[in-house]
This record gives structure tokens, C-alpha cells and sequence, in this order.
């Protein structure tokens, strides 16, 4: 029997969960995945065409296609500056263009899956046009991801809250494979701006509550500028705890692979990001949780998780070794 295993959020760092989880033939594979996006090339194609954002959906595609060749080279294609297409993807045009011609946004997004051979589901979190905003520590409110993503505030002061401008009724579709799961992952991803726009959805928390999924928490293996200043584990942790309840979280997976100084110094310098560390083992002793420690990071050139060995560990879990 196939293993039903569900991610929740974005960016580089779920790409990589699922581009290595898709080897794995005997999984049963759903992306759920954030239509907040505001900026570049979708903020403009959801500005002109009036759908939902399309980029974070593409990216999805191309993490679970089995095509690895010219026709997804085609599919990320960008056109360089200097003319009236310039910043737009193929792919986020194709994806415009079939939900044009289906009439509904995820058929689109289906029939795109069919044409790019994708292995698993692609699931928007919601079919609301939704904004993302959130409340600074001072009581600022700020409304737009890119804006949150890009700060143009004080990237200094702390988030508060976040919070869906819009509705955002959680996508009858994902809420299925969440109760009908064996494992959801939650991230990893950017917290405020990748993974936290999906747990706001009205009905994901009950849904994650209604499922007897595992659920395992992919910790961030560096802090972004502006959202997570400082952040240790608990800091993360307890962010996604205050969306999804306590006591809901099951594991939570830490890289404990040493970075090379010379890279943690570029972050530093370049994007005022820091590693996230595990400072006192001993403050997880009573937590609802267990903290698991595995490398799980890839650091040629950029700090990435590395696909195969997170595989390798979501492996260990489902075939019991991890308990």
C-alpha cells in the first residue's frame, strides 16, 4: 500500500522535499501550496488576468515532473529584459492561458500537470484571491508579500501577527489529502511568506486536527532578514504552533551538519541571515515534540537542504526506523 504524504508550503526549501521525495515510487505525493505570491512576474499576470498567482503553483510542477530535459528548461524559461514579456515564465503563462481556456484555475493546473508528467497532486491552499499582511511589533500593519518578502519597513522589528486580507476558505481538495494523509510535512520555506500563509486558511488547523497523520516540522537551516530575525528551533516552532495548535506537531527535523565558516560569513554580509541552532537541547525535554537531529543540508556554493538526504530521512520515518 502507497504511502499518502502531504507537504505545506513553499519556496526553495520545499522544492527540494519534493524533488527528492518523487524518486520514491511508493509514495502518493500532494504539494499544497501558498497563492499569496504579489510580486514579479505573477503579481502581474494576477494584476492583468484577474488569477490566482501562478508562480509558487509552477514551481511545484517542475519539483514533482518526471521530465527533466528541454521541455522544463522550456517550462522555467524567462524572458530577459528589454521587451513588453520581459520577467514572465513560460510556465506561469502556459498556467494563465489553460485556465483561460478550462475556465477554472486548478483544471488548468491540472491539465499542466498532465502535459509536464507531474507525480503527485498540485493543490492550491485556497480558490479566494487572498493578500497577506502582517502586524508588526509596533502595531504597523504591512499588506502585500512582497512587501513582506522585500521589506521596505524597519526589517528590524519583529512580526506579530499574520493574517489573510480576502477570506481564504481552505481548498475543499487539500483539506482530502490532509485528513486522508500518512505524513504531512510542513516546510521548509521562508515562515511568514512561504509557510504561514497556508495555515492561515480557514479550516487548515481542523483539518491538521481532524488528520491521524504524523505531522514533521522541517526546520529552516538559516533566519531570513525581516521575518525571523534571530530565530532559534523554539522560535520557529512555536510560530507554526500558534496557526496549527499544540500538541499537533509530532517531529521536528533540525540540520546538525557544521556549516563552512566562509559561507555562514557571505550570508552574513550579503543577506544578514544566520544559522538556526539548537542553543539548549535540554529546553525540548518537556515538549510535546521530539527533536530530530540528521544533516540534511547541501552547501555547494548556497545553504540548501539537500534533497536526497531529507528523502533519505523522510525514508527512516516511514519505514519505522525513526519513532
Amino acid at each position: 500500500m502507497k504511502v499518502n504524504i502531504t507537504t505545506i508550503g513553499w519556496g526553495t526549501g520545499t522544492f527540494n522535499v519534493l524533488y527528492g521525495l518523487k524518486r520514491n515510487k511508493d509514495y502518493n505525493l500532494a504539494a499544497i501550496v501558498s497563492v499569496s505570491d504579489s510580486g514579479g512576474s505573477t503579481g502581474e499576470i494576477r494584476d492583468q488576468f484577474g488569477i490566482l498567482p501562478p508562480g509558487d503553483i509552477r514551481r511545484a510542477i517542475v519539483a514533482l515532473s518526471e521530465d527533466t530535459g528541454i521541455v522544463r528548461k522550456l517550462f522555467e524559461y524567462r524572458f530577459k529584459a528589454g521587451n513588453r514579456m520581459s520577467g514572465h515564465t513560460i510556465g506561469n503563462l502556459l498556467l494563465t492561458a489553460l485556465t483561460d481556456i478550462t475556465g477554472s484555475f486548478e483544471k488548468g493546473i491540472q491539465e499542466l500537470s498532465l502535459m509536464f508528467d507531474v507525480r503527485g497532486k498540485v493543490i492550491p491552499v485556497t480558490l479566494d484571491d487572498t493578500q497577506l499582511g502582517i502586524t508588526l511589533e509596533d502595531g504597523t500593519q504591512i499588506i502585500g508579500e512582497t512587501n513582506i518578502d522585500i521589506p521596505k519597513h524597519d526589517a528590524n522589528k519583529g512580526i506579530r501577527d499574520a493574517f489573510l486580507v480576502g477570506g481564504g476558505q481552505l481548498n475543499p481538495r487539500a483539506r482530502e489529502v490532509l485528513v486522508n494523509s500518512d505524513y504531512i510535512l510542513i516546510g521548509p520555506g521562508d515562515l511568514y511568506t512561504s509557510i504561514v500563509p497556508n495555515l492561515l486558511s480557514e479550516g487548515m488547523k481542523e483539518a491538521i486536527q481532524e488528520s491521524r497523520a504524523k505531522i514533521i516540522y522541517i526546520c529552516n537551516i538559516m533566519t531570513k532578514y525581516g521575518e525571523t530575525n534571530n530565530f532559534q528551533v523554539e522560535d520557529f516552532v512555536n510560530v507554526v504552533e500558534k496557526y496549527i495548535g499544540k500538541n499537533e506537531i509530532d517531529y521536528v527535523l533540525v540540520n546538525n551538519a557544521p556549516i563552512r565558516e566562509e559561507l555562514v560569513l557571505k550570508y552574513k554580509q550579503e543577506e544578514n541571515k544566520q544559522p538556526v541552532r539548537i542553543t539548549d537541547i535540554s529546553l525540548f525535554s518537556n515538549a510535546p515534540y521530539k527533536i530530530i537531529e540528521r544533516d540534511v543540508v547541501n552547501e555547494a556554493d548556497y545553504i540548501r537542504h539537500d534533497p536526497e538526504k531529507l528523502a533519505g530521512v523522510i525514508a527512516d520515518f516511514v519505514e519505522g526506523w525513526i519513532k
